[in-house]
């Protein structure tokens, strides 16, 4: 397996003719903890080269198999002909023996939405979007079970999350560990819809035809649920993060789901919105204590907040999300 750097990118590149012999500039890009992720251009193309990598970029050790790039691109190609133009990459380069694929870029101007939140750029409309979107992307699986079929195996999905969240945080924070067994319990079984498993702000880059998706490794067919307490619980810390702007951002998270539950009907609204709290309730704590930490939240205080706040949804079993803000309002002064 050659292992892609900066250094020897373009010569892999133009070895297997996927550029040609012209300058080329070739840029890593950060952000993640499980890919090399490269950005590579010429006078004529623009795209992302990325490779899996066996051991992860975190403090704990955590590692995966290389196969999930295979993953990746598949759902990839999947899920394009579903979701509006530019939401998902296109697949351009397939390199199989060195866990490699090359994928359009995003419109030229992307930013990452992870950063805009954290500076307080917070477009409500742009939230109820993302919450369409995923809807979209759901409803369609869930209603066409074939397109997911390809998809059932969770090896991946049990490397990146349900051992470095889930089980994780069963084992650092016993106090939950029963409450959090019956949810790992229905991510092993259930098959719902297609399950993103990464559905978060750092992943989506905004730009003005909506907003381009990406890193699918961890996607199968599974509980769709786990992506709304994923994502949502980012917004949450971002509230506290920015606790004298927090009105806004629990305002961002009732969009998404009005945005959300305006394109889905394969389950229905209350348990969704029942499991999507107990998600978020496990993400809350895991973004703490578990294997990946998040690194905008370095106050102990604050820390702690987030604890208590996970530590209720999943105890005292909140059913409405106006209930899990209440108690975020609580916990964010």
């Amino acid at each position: 397996m050659i292992e892609l750097t900066v250094d020897n990118a373009a010569d892999y590149l133009r070895q297997r003719g996927w550029i040609g012999a012209g300058p080329v500039n070739i840029e890593l890009l950060g952000g993640g903890v499980s890919n090399v992720v490269l950005r590579v251009e010429t006078t004529e193309q623009l795209f992302v080269l990325k490779q899996s990598q066996p051991q992860l970029r975190t403090r704990d050790a955590w590692f995966s198999d290389l196969e999930r790039v295979y993953r990746e691109q598949e759902v990839m190609q999947a899920l394009a002909p579903l979701l509006p133009i530019y939401t998902v990459p296109e697949v351009l380069f397939v390199d199989r023996a060195n866990y490699v694929f090359a994928m359009a870029h995003a419109p030229r101007g992307a930013k990452v939405w992870k950063q805009q939140l954290l500076a307080g750029n917070i477009d409500l409309a742009f939230g109820e979007y993302v919450g369409r979107i995923l809807g979209c992307l759901h409803e369609a699986t869930a209603r066409n079970p074939h397109l997911t079929e390809p998809f059932v195996d969770r090896t991946v999905f049990v490397q990146l999350r349900v051992e470095p969240f889930y089980r994780r945080i069963q084992e650092r924070r016993p106090e939950v560990a029963n409450a959090v067994q019956p949810i790992i319990d229905r991510l092993m079984t259930a098959c719902d819809a297609l399950c993103h498993g990464d559905y978060s702000p750092k992943n989506i880059l905004t730009h003005e035809h909506g907003f381009t998706l990406v890193d699918y490794e961890t996607a199968h067919r599974g509980d769709p649920t786990m992506d709304l307490g994923f994502c949502l619980s980012h917004l949450l810390l971002k509230a506290i993060k920015r606790s004298h702007d927090r009105q806004r951002h629990f305002e961002l998270t009732r969009r998404f789901w009005q945005g959300y539950t305006a394109e889905t009907t394969f389950l229905p609204p209350s348990e969704l919105q029942r499991r999507g709290i107990e998600h978020c309730g496990v993400c809350l704590l895991a973004r703490i204590d578990g294997t990946s930490p998040v690194d905008y939240l370095p106050e102990e205080a604050k820390r702690e907040a987030v604890r208590r706040l996970g530590r209720s949804l999943l105890l005292d079993r909140l059913h409405q999300w106006e209930e899990v803000l209440a108690r975020a309002e609580e916990e964010a002064r």
